[in-house]
């Protein structure tokens, strides 16, 4: 059954919300569309002007960069050398070349070519004195001794600010003076090439952007000075013209000569600044028509706004309906009617959020323990991986293996068994730039650690040396979290995770020889296996034999093949004799058979005869390979009959015992001797829910039994099934069910008068 529309608070207050937004009063309404009117065409004009503005500054930028480039050609032109000017006869070609200069760019008035030292200077109009600057270009701040110095020594292209010129002897025109020094090759600069450009050259294609508003234009350079402007008869203060150069680049609203105004900014590479600022007053008398307009519209609003509010709400409700009916069909409870829709979701994500974070570790270890297993993590992808925070980022790995002897650590009684495995779930060494991961194995009371360390890579003894002060720390925080100090096998060092199947091997290999020491032990693999010794009269090293035995042992086939496969390599290596040859084989496959005897697979001695029977040391290979792939199964069926054996009883056990308020997942793990996440992940399999869901279902069924068979008291019930809270059952029990105990109760009582006088469920949950 779907949530009732018709009764949802959440649909109603979506219905009224919309209603109130359409129902505004007509005065509140008109001003905010007018307001929202004028600001509209506002923030058009100034993207606007922003777009051609910017359009400017980068055809002003081309011009400035057209400029330098004929400065940069004047440099390497031969027929405007020194020599070649100041010749008699060539320097008529010299003026006609700068003549040619000056027609490539619309914006100069005049070019001037000057020769450091010298007393002269050249123009398109020919050899002039210096003197031309107070005869036919005449500036008003810029006297002859400046603009000499300023000739001999510019380092770097400079813009002076415009300023008035008298051209000739009374025409006057504001001009900036733009200097470019030339230094061909990288020398040092020997002239200065200057332009002189009208200033309405460049706040003309400014201006234009303005259309038919009035406003002032600004250009200025690096320093903040104003390099030229168009003020459109307005006048502003200098602190105000600087605080428009400190603007950042992008459209704002300033206040010049106490009138608000639009100011748009944009920077060129070459960082020059280009403003304008136009009053803001312009833009409000451009929208009269409108006002008629947001009337009629006003009115039309009114009378559509309901049923589209309505609409609106249906629709924006739709898919929060849609979530309910998937979480409810997902999650049994009906909703709650004391609260909205909304908190019923957030409250069922919390739940969710709550089982998933108590599966979290489950999963970890099982990851874990696959990479251990398979030398991978399945289907799991690196991402589930990476948020499950399982990362390898060292350069070498290795396995540490734990184990305590059953006397010295008590299972049942003692309570650091478990602490001890969150304690080294994740360990971090920064002493030896070190970390591990914490692997709860099925074996009771052994725990694998994935280590991983950065070291360069070098002699393989200065790695290994590295590797044993690491597994004796971790022994030594074992044994301070236990009081009992364990025995640990290490198996040998990799370069990538997907060999740790292999070092696992011989870390439970080494384990097993330390276990016959007692504890707190310690054996590593590489010395087990004598793998420093060579012995000249055996082709197979131990250490191939010692992986063979444990890899069949623990039904890991992966490793077991490929060290069937090293072995037999060292054999074609060697190139011994032909007897001596099918002795060492023999001894490989003795050493398999031996291994089936003691795992108690007696049936492969009857293939003896095909095995023993090859061609060659390939044809061998796969036979061998055939073996281990047959005793590999059966140890993993076996495993898993065990498995389902061992579930079966503790799923019995639980069925007998699920009314104990003590019974838990670490309660049921110690009494049968396994690790609390291999009994999760195998009893989920098994069942397809989890340990306490399977416990709440059962003390369901028997509470809903004894409420409907017997007229006991509710709390006397609750408390028989194991739970000693009972207002949280109650709840519990609601969310579940849609009702409460004791309303459960007389709806499917057949005598209503029979049900005890206990069972008001209000007195419990007030």
């Amino acid at each position: 059954m779907k949530w009732n529309h018709f009764k949802s608070k959440l649909l109603l207050k979506y219905t009224l919300s919309y209603i109130s937004i359409f129902l505004i009063p007509l005065v509140i309404l008109t001003i905010i569309i007018y307001h929202n009117a004028v600001n509209t065409l506002r923030s058009e004009i100034e993207q606007t002007n922003v777009n051609q503005l910017t359009q400017a500054k980068t055809v002003i930028d081309e011009r400035m960069k057209e400029l330098q480039d004929i400065a940069f050609r004047i440099a390497y032109d031969e027929q405007l050398t020194r020599y070649w000017t100041h010749h008699p006869y060539y320097s008529r070609e010299s003026i006609g070349a700068l003549v040619k200069y000056k027609a490539t760019s619309s914006i100069i008035d005049e070019l001037f070519l000057f020769f450091r030292g010298d007393n002269s200077i050249y123009s398109s109009q020919g050899f002039e004195n210096l003197n031309v600057f107070t005869d036919r270009y005449k500036f008003n701040s810029w006297n002859e001794t400046e603009m000499v110095r300023d000739l001999n020594s510019v380092p770097i292209p400079t813009m002076r600010p415009a300023e008035q010129v008298v051209q000739g002897t009374k025409i006057q025109n504001s001009m900036l003076a733009y200097l470019v020094p030339i230094a061909p090759n990288n020398t040092p600069a020997h002239g200065t090439v200057m332009y002189l450009i009208h200033e309405s050259n460049l706040t003309g294609l400014i201006d234009s952007i303005l259309s038919d508003y009035h406003g002032m234009t600004y250009i200025f350079d690096n320093y903040g000075q104003v390099l030229a402007a168009n003020y459109q008869g307005e006048t502003i203060t200098e602190q105000e013209v600087s605080a428009l150069f400190a603007l950042e680049p992008g459209t704002h609203s300033f206040s010049l000569n106490q009138e608000p105004h639009s100011v748009v900014s944009v920077k060129s590479d070459a960082g020059w600044t280009y403003v304008t600022a136009m009053p803001s007053n312009q833009f409000f008398s451009r929208i009269v028509h409108i006002r008629t307009f947001v009337i009629l519209v006003f009115s039309f609003v009114v009378v559509m706004g309901t049923i589209l509010a309505i609409m609106l709400a249906r629709r924006q409700y739709h898919p929060i309906s849609d979530l309910m009916e998937f979480i409810r069909l997902k999650n049994d409870p009906e909703p709650s009617t004391s609260s909205n829709e909304l908190e019923w979701i957030k409250k069922t994500l919390h739940d969710y959020s709550q089982r998933v974070d108590l599966q979290e570790p489950y999963a970890r270890n099982h990851i874990l323990l696959m990479l251990l297993k398979h030398g991978h993590t399945g289907e799991f992808p690196f991402e589930f991986t990476e948020k499950l925070g399982i990362r390898f980022s060292r350069s070498h790995y290795f396995v540490v293996t734990m184990g305590w002897e059953s006397h010295a650590l008590p299972i049942g009684d003692n309570p650091e068994r478990r602490p001890v495995m969150q304690l080294m779930n994740d360990v971090d060494l920064p002493a030896f730039s070190a970390y591990a991961f914490g692997v709860e194995l099925p074996q009771p009371d052994q725990l694998a650690l994935i280590v991983g360390f950065d070291a360069e890579t070098g002699h393989e003894a200065s790695l290994n040396a590295r590797m044993e002060p690491i597994a004796l720390a971790l022994q030594s925080m074992a044994a301070e979290h236990t009081g009992v100090s364990p025995a640990i096998g290490v198996g040998n060092r990799y370069s990538y995770p997907e060999q740790l199947n292999q070092s696992f091997i011989e870390a439970s290999t080494a384990l097993e020889a330390s276990m016959l020491h007692g504890q707190g032990s310690s054996t590593f693999f590489n010395a087990l296996s004598g793998s420093g010794a060579q012995d000249s009269s055996f082709w197979v090293p131990k250490d191939v034999l010692l992986k063979l035995v444990q890899s069949l042992k623990q039904g890991s086939y992966d490793v077991a093949v490929q060290m069937v496969s090293t072995a037999l390599n060292n054999l074609k290596t060697e190139m011994p004799s032909v007897p001596l040859l099918r002795c060492i084989c023999f001894d490989i496959l003795n050493t398999m058979l031996k291994t089936a005897s003691e795992l108690g697979i007696h049936h492969v001695v009857n293939q003896l005869p095909r095995v023993t029977s090859y061609d060659s040391l390939e044809d061998l290979e796969k036979k061998l390979a055939g073996l281990a792939a047959e005793i590999c199964a059966h140890v993993e069926a076996k495993s898993e009959t065990e498995e389902s054996s061992l579930m079966d009883e503790i799923v019995a056990y639980i069925d007998a015992n699920f009314t104990d308020y003590d019974l838990s997942l670490g309660t049921i793990s110690s009494k049968f001797s396994i690790s609390s996440s291999y009994f999760s992940r195998s009893f989920k399999e098994k069942i397809g829910m989890n340990f306490t869901q399977y416990i709440w279902q059962k003390r369901m069924d028997e509470v809903i039994r004894l409420l409907l068979n017997t007229t006991d008291p509710l709390k006397d019930i609750i408390t028989r099934v194991g739970y000693l809270d009972t207002p949280n059952f109650i709840r519990k029990f609601k969310k579940e069910t849609g009702y409460t105990p004791g309303q459960y109760r007389k709806m499917h009582s057949p005598d209503s008068a029979a049900v005890s006088t206990d069972d008001d469920d209000e007195e419990y949950i007030g």
